[in-house]
């Protein structure tokens, strides 16, 4: 049995389906019971559990060979690491509790590093508490995400806008779509390993100006590249709507990544070959349909 939190989000749903679709018994992790029916029609069991409950999440784990875990990231919380340790805690010390003997954990670029990346350092503190829970642990630790541009299609779409948090839209950086991580993790769990790794995942590199010329092309205008520097991100988030705690942990991560520490440095590296437009119809068919 494999145990897959995250199962409404995009990389635990595909981890999910795609070990269903390989012939493997899932059980789902979610939140809220009104996203239980879906997956016990496509024929995995559910447990109704929040990741904050030791308790509850290792009678979930009982019995489980394998666990995806994540980080569900809550951006409306008042203290972001008091939230990341109360989850690890919890996540950690219930893997110990239930004996799984794979976990998979979902986890970042920069989770290497301990501090001055963000919301990321959250992930870090998760790669170290399972390190020493006596699971097999296999990290993966991917960069950007294309379906990234989700975040910013309405001011692409309405006002033909495309923002760029950094001093510059010229830097190419990997970039990996859901589809091609959630299949990283299913190999994984299927390979069985017995020794603990980090597992790089790097796709197609593009700038951020390619992207936003993908992007323009799927939408059918032409985008306007917006660079926004250092100084001034703090402020832009926070008037998109983001409580100042969070707008400074979003500024340490994308200063962090601007500054390059949020390379692979992993013990392997596995490619990821999605390209970036494949990604965005697929995501604008199902905006639009």
């Amino acid at each position: 049995m494999f145990v897959i939190s995250g199962a409404t989000g995009r990389v635990g749903s595909a981890v999910a389906a795609g070990l269903l679709a390989a012939g493997q018994p899932v059980r789902v992790l979610v939140r809220r019971p009104t996203a239980a029916e879906e997956w016990q029609v496509r024929g995995a069991t559910v447990s109704v559990v929040d990741l904050r409950d030791r308790a509850g999440l290792s009678a979930a784990l009982e019995g489980a060979t394998g666990f995806f875990a994540m980080m569900p990231f809550d951006l409306t919380t008042t203290d972001l690491d008091a939230y990341a340790r109360e989850v690890v805690d919890s996540v950690a010390g219930a893997v110990q509790d239930s004996g799984v003997a794979h976990t998979v954990m979902l986890s970042s670029g920069g989770a290497d590093l301990p501090e001055g990346t963000g919301p990321i350092a959250g992930l870090y503190l998760m790669e170290q508490a399972l390190a020493g829970t006596g699971t097999t642990l296999t990290a993966l630790r991917p960069g950007h995400f294309q379906e990234k541009v989700g975040d910013v299609l309405e001011p692409a779409r309405h006002e033909g806008i495309y923002p760029v948090f950094s001093s510059t839209a010229d830097a190419p950086v990997p970039m990996n779509a859901t589809r091609d991580i959630a299949a990283v993790a299913v190999q994984e769990f299927l390979a069985d390993p017995t020794r603990s790794e980090v597992v790089d995942i790097v796709g197609p590199s593009y700038t951020e100006r390619e992207v936003a010329e993908t992007l323009g092309q799927a939408l059918g205008r032409e985008l306007q590249v917006v660079t926004i520097p250092g100084p001034g991100w703090r402020g832009a988030l926070m008037d998109a709507g983001f409580a100042p705690n969070i707008a400074e942990s979003l500024s340490e991560l994308y200063r962090a990544d601007e500054q390059g520490r949020l390379g692979p440095r992993g013990d392997r590296s596995v490619p990821a070959t999605t390209e970036l437009a494949t990604t965005i119809n697929g995501m604008l068919d199902v905006v639009n349909a």
